[in-house]
């Protein structure tokens, strides 16, 4: 008798939880206040719920866009046959809040999409293009 008080009680508990939240919120966002709905939020505190982004470091091979970047990267792969290492080159449009100019080595992060081919966001100008 005393366990069906119990689970009637936490039944009812969890009603007038539900009554009480606002439309949109469930039960369990209301009952455990700590944990946030979303995945990020606006200021990017919470990245660490989106796991790592990917980074890469290369040379800005472009800068002729509005608030745009051509990034060029440079990897070193093994050839399969001839065992040799063979430069292969990739490029990447970044956006530029940060002056980079062509030459400076920049670091770019992966980021959501801003336009049709803009999938990356310049970080940092880690060196200086020599004049």
């Amino acid at each position: 008798m005393a366990e069906e008080n119990k689970e009637q009680a936490a039944t009812t508990d969890a009603g007038a939880v539900a009554d009480a939240t606002p439309s949109g919120e469930g039960l369990t966002q209301a009952l455990a206040s700590n944990v946030d709905a979303q995945a990020g939020n606006a200021a990017g505190t919470e990245a660490g719920k989106r796991g790592r982004r990917a980074e890469k470091v290369g040379v800005v091979a472009s800068d002729k866009m509005q608030k745009t970047v051509v990034v060029r990267v440079d990897r070193l792969i093994k050839h399969p046959k001839y065992r040799r290492y063979v430069r292969r080159t990739s490029k990447f449009m970044a956006h530029n809040e940060t002056d980079a100019t062509i030459g400076d080595k920049v670091r770019i992060v992966e980021t959501r999409p801003l336009s049709a081919h803009k999938r990356w966001r310049v970080v940092e100008v880690l060196q200086k293009a020599e004049k």
